[in-house]
């Protein structure tokens, strides 16, 4: 039985990781090129090349990772060994260094693919425990379900405080690139602390070996169907989220306006998008509350359809709100509700990649957990690749002003919208299509939980 202080320290390194990678979506597109000074087009195609070498080593780092035998286990002692490289490559990667544009623009490379390297080395380890820290399929999904309460709970704290963060050392410094710098520094400082309560709080429980060549472990993931089509899956989930998060300080900046106001009571909030990427990320906790009974319930596989579904719906009336006050309460709620499903499909596609990792080791006889679970570090990196690359492109096809004090067009302002709402919409009901063929139903993971726990040397 998985102890509470594991669940907690197991959810600790996913508030780390997101606390990073939700800065890193929603507004390292705008430092770049409203802080650091590059166009949109070198800032789509630096988030696109980027996070391409970022999602093709991830399966390096798998398969690394499988083979690593230590006195804490296969995949635990990365979280110690890379925790505190994981916080400095941040702060170099918001670091504006005193080049010329040529000069910057390869610091931001170099250091980009720095961050996302070091990402990589602590993430698909990270992801891989969950693999080995039980072999009861239910608990996987507790387990999963702390990892994304604590994730989202680690983004909250993250996304609040971003802006204020940056504007208290504006104020004090007078400077917004060493303002961005120095926000960057106290969150990276919580991220480093925060991966070793995790090292030091969780325990690898289940002994799984790669018995066969590099080659074969390949040839077992390449014909693994339900592998394939949740990897589709996962993609879609993160490049849904990624287009809308990618999207809302450039939709506030310009659509909404920087100084919109809402009246609750006799108090009144200031609407901006760290508000309203905070509440989601609380909406996105009561999600991955519901994630465990809704799965038990329905099953996975169906849980995840009807979720998506009801994005697809949700995304397409945000299309329709005016920009008034009675429209930014009710965006206010859309993104409620819109979260607590992107809550309840988090969760449920880690624990889904669980079981195609007990999948491929029943049908091949060989654990290659690290190697699926990189697949999907490397499904969120492309989908991240790709909606933060589509957001510069569709905004500059759209029109789209960087310069400071611009006044958008109505065809810019269009395209905002659409980035919030049809375009996660198309994006959701693809996802629908892919997970309607994935064949591992609830009764189907039983049976496949039942025949490897025969054959499998738990420790206890």
């Amino acid at each position: 039985m998985a102890t509470l202080k594991e669940k907690i320290g197991y959810g600790f390194g996913d508030m780390s990781s997101s606390m990073f990678w939700k800065i890193f979506s929603y507004y390292l597109p705008l430092f770049y090129s409203n802080v650091y000074g590059l166009s949109l087009a070198d800032t789509g195609f630096l988030l696109l090349v980027t996070r391409i070498w970022d999602a093709v080593s991830d399966p390096m780092m798998g398969i690394i990772a499988d083979r690593t035998h230590t006195r804490w286990g296969k995949y635990r002692p990365y979280l110690l060994w890379t925790s505190l490289p994981f916080a400095l490559c941040g702060i170099l990667m918001f670091t504006t260094p005193d080049l010329g544009p040529t000069g910057k623009l390869i610091w931001a490379y170099v250091t980009y693919i720095l961050m996302m390297t070091v990402y990589t080395a602590i993430n698909v380890p990270y992801g891989a425990m969950l693999g080995v820290m039980t072999d009861d399929s239910d608990t996987k999904t507790v387990f999963s379900s702390y990892r994304m309460f604590f994730a989202y709970g680690g983004s909250f704290i993250a996304l609040f405080a971003w802006e204020p963060l940056c504007a208290w050392f504006r104020e004090a410094t007078g400077s917004l690139t060493d303002a961005w710098q120095y926000a960057m520094m106290v969150i990276a400082t919580l991220c480093f602390i925060i991966f070793l309560l995790c090292f030091l709080l969780t325990k690898e429980h289940v002994k799984s070996l790669s018995t066969v060549s590099v080659a074969k472990d390949f040839r077992s993931l390449l014909t693994n169907v339900p592998w394939w089509l949740l990897i589709g899956a996962a993609l879609c989930s993160n490049l849904f989220s990624t287009v809308r998060g990618a999207t809302a300080a450039y939709f506030f900046k310009d659509y909404i306006g920087e100084d919109v106001f809402l009246n609750l009571g006799d108090v009144t909030i200031l609407f901006y998008a760290g508000l309203f990427l905070g509440v989601g990320e609380v909406a996105n906790m009561a999600g991955v509350v519901l994630a465990v009974p809704l799965s038990r319930r329905l099953g996975k596989k169906s849980t995840y359809i009807l979720t998506m579904a009801a994005l697809a719906v949700l995304s397409i009336l945000f299309f329709y709100l005016p920009c008034t006050a009675f429209g930014c309460w009710m965006m206010l709620l859309m993104q409620v509700i819109i979260s607590v499903c992107t809550g309840i499909v988090s969760p449920l596609v880690w624990s889904m990649y669980a079981d195609v990792s007990d999948y491929a080791e029943l049908k091949d006889g060989t654990a290659s957990t690290g190697l699926i679970f990189s697949s999907s570090s490397m499904a969120q990196k492309f989908g991240g690749a790709m909606g933060g690359a589509a957001v510069m492109w569709i905004l500059a096809a759209f029109g789209y002003d960087t310069a400071e004090g611009a006044v958008q067009t109505a065809e810019a302002l269009t395209g905002l919208n659409l980035l919030m709402s049809w375009i996660p919409a198309t994006v959701a009901v693809l996802a629908i299509v892919v997970v309607y063929f994935y064949p591992l139903t609830k009764q189907r993971v039983e049976e496949i939980d039942r025949e490897l726990k025969n054959v499998r040397n738990v420790v206890r």
